[in-house]
């Protein structure tokens, strides 16, 4: 793996440099965010996952993480926040992190979260490399939608769902495999994450508003909101 670790805070870098070092990662650091950026640009198709803290020099980390996402809509970014603000953590989502970590952090847990995102990754971006799309090759189909597990792709009214993270896709998914099931906020969190996770329940929410962004880019919202209890996946009026 090849990461960029966007740290202000050189004594954390050295204590990761060790837990990196053992996994046999490639990694460089950037202690502000307008050298973050540049070193992004330098190897833009390189780098398999971003660390991204958000209290930097010369540029705050919610404008790195904007300018990263201009350049590519798919490298995992991970957000690193001492702030206490729940709003902090779930704007960092929804301008298109993936995950956030509190500081103070435990290493393994770090080490944990980039695994799971990577392996997320590596498996959206094994099925974008497969061309094949016949409708057998669809594990999940409605009257209106249809989704391959293996080519990571989904298709709303044969109009393909575009730039999908793959804990969007995950959730898309999960939610679809049983149409208009409701799923709170606790079993998505279960369901998707693939790890004990202890963010707030609103960390769902985030994700699901950027789902429903791109899904808007191509057809009417299959996604809707049971108010006081999570949600569910319905296309019986998607025409």
């Amino acid at each position: 793996m090849k990461l960029l670790m966007i740290e202000d805070n050189k004594s954390v870098c050295e204590m990761m440099s060790m837990f990196f070092e053992k996994e046999k990662w490639d990694v460089e650091y950037a202690y502000d965010g307008i050298s973050a950026v540049e070193k992004f640009k330098e190897k833009s198709d390189e780098w398999d996952m971003i660390t991204l803290d958000l209290n930097l020099p010369g540029m705050d980390g919610m404008q790195v993480n904007a300018e990263i996402r201009k350049i590519s809509s798919t490298v995992p970014i991970i957000i690193l926040t001492a702030r206490d603000s729940e709003s902090d953590q779930i704007l960092g989502l929804e301008m298109g992190a993936d995950e956030y970590v509190s500081k103070p952090f435990s290493p393994i847990t770090l080490i944990a979260r980039i695994k799971a995102l990577h392996r997320r990754a590596q498996i959206s971006a094994l099925g974008s490399s497969k061309q094949n799309k016949v409708d057998d090759d669809f594990d999940v189909k409605t009257d209106h939608f249809k989704l391959n597990s293996s080519t990571r792709e989904a298709y709303l009214n044969d109009n393909r769902i575009d730039g999908l993270t793959p804990k969007e896709f995950d959730l898309l998914r999960v939610l679809a495999k049983k149409p208009r099931q409701v799923f709170s906020r606790e079993q998505l969190l279960q369901l998707v994450w693939d790890y004990e996770y202890y963010g707030d329940e609103r960390t769902v929410d985030a994700h699901i508003k950027k789902l429903r962004q791109k899904i808007e880019k191509v057809g009417p919202q299959v996604i809707q909101t049971v108010w006081g209890v999570g949600y569910k996946f319905d296309d019986t009026e998607a025409e």
